[in-house]
């Protein structure tokens, strides 16, 4: 991409988010709707930090579950599969 098209995409998305912002602040259908959006995402944030802490512990159990598996089947021997020398399981 030449340094003219980056500037153009820039100046674009620099105009979509200006517009936005000048909805969302100054129009009072925006205002509704930042407040609508505001409730939602209250209500919505709890919700994401059940679903962050579920992803965690599964990828826990996953990972002693690939450790078990390799010290039961003797694996050791074999020579690591991932290409960061510090990652145990494909998790």
């Amino acid at each position: 991409m030449t340094e003219k098209a980056r500037a153009c995409a820039a100046s674009m998305v620099g105009a979509v988010i200006g517009a936005a912002a000048g909805y969302l602040f100054f129009t009072e259908r925006g205002r509704a709707l930042r407040r609508q959006l505001e409730t939602t995402l209250e209500t919505l944030a709890p919700e994401l930090g059940h679903f962050g802490g579920t992803v965690n512990r599964t990828a826990g159990v996953a990972s002693e579950g690939w450790k078990l598996l390799n010290e039961a089947l003797g694996d050791r021997a074999r020579p690591p599969r991932y290409v960061n020398p510090h990652q145990i399981s494909p998790f």
